[in-house]
């Protein structure tokens, strides 16, 4: 049983040497049986590129990149030719069969995109690169502290300003101290709720009371114009007729006369008898 095993780990042993040096000698990482007496290459060593998927050998499955040439994927079949740097651009890094060349800028100059693909003037601080590959100064409520970066605005949220901003820097901000030890004057005492209602109630019932009496006083002197006018009366001039209520009223008034004028006459006798007597 022990020799079985030891036997079988052998041959792994074995096959996975020959594996690895069919991998160094033909470029191939990652190997399959297929189809027949086939074998094809799922995944090339870095800088390989891979000529055909399957083959009777792995040898000729995968192949270098030539000179001045480059590979990012291990299953792609074309290497890629290597950037060079030119103009206001300097070499920072050399091409490899895996890597692409690192271009840099010049002093006072700064790279234009991730790959460096162009150069554009440094913006200073309190400057931010504009879509022309120029410069131009924070507009009004933004900075910037550092070089070649986009303005930021100033902060929103503060409680007391103490130093206002500029392009360059941001607000600084402040806490509002309160005094405790300081009694406020009486311009900054703050008037009670009850306070303002008494005098706002006070101030509406003379009004309303100005009011009544100017109403009052109108009043009374329209009454007054009204007693001054003269109340004239025309007389009631009637026709004599022969009605009989007219009449009866006329006889009525005659004997009225007649009574008055007996009355006077016994009056007068009575006093001319006292006359008599006295004497």
């Amino acid at each position: 049983m022990g020799w079985i095993l030891w036997a079988i780990g052998a041959s792994v042993l074995i096959q996975g040497c020959m594996c690895s040096a069919l991998q160094t000698n033909s470029g191939c990482m990652k190997w399959t049986e297929g189809p027949g007496d086939d074998v094809c290459c799922e995944a090339c060593n870095p800088g390989h590129r891979l000529i055909t998927e399957c083959g009777p050998k792995l040898k000729g499955l995968c192949t270098p990149c030539e000179a001045g040439k480059y590979i990012l994927k291990p299953t792609d079949r074309k290497c890629q030719r290597c950037s060079q740097c030119v103009g206001a651009q300097v070499m920072v890094k050399e091409c490899t069969a895996t890597t692409d060349t690192q271009c840099g800028c010049k002093e006072g100059l700064t790279c234009g995109d991730a790959k460096c693909s162009f150069c554009v003037k440094k913006c200073d601080k309190g400057q931010e690169p504009t879509e022309k590959r120029s410069c131009r100064p924070c507009p009004e409520g933004t900075f910037n502290d550092q070089i070649h970066q986009r303005c930021k605005p100033w902060s929103t949220e503060c409680q007391h300003i103490v130093t206002k901003g500029d392009a360059l820097t941001d607000i600084t901000c402040g806490n509002i101290s309160v005094d405790s030890s300081k009694k406020p004057g009486p311009a900054e005492q703050e008037w009670p709720l009850s306070v303002v209602a008494t005098v706002v109630l006070s101030v509406f019932s003379i009004i309303v009371i100005l009011f009544i009496t100017i109403l009052a006083k109108k009043n009374s002197n329209k009454k007054k114009e009204d007693v001054k006018k003269p109340i004239t009366s025309t007389p009631i001039i009637t026709t004599p007729t022969d009605d009989p209520r007219t009449l009866i009223a006329v006889e009525c008034s005659f004997h009225e006369a007649q009574q008055e004028q007996g009355s006077r006459s016994e009056l007068l006798g009575s006093s001319g008898s006292s006359d008599q007597f006295i004497a």
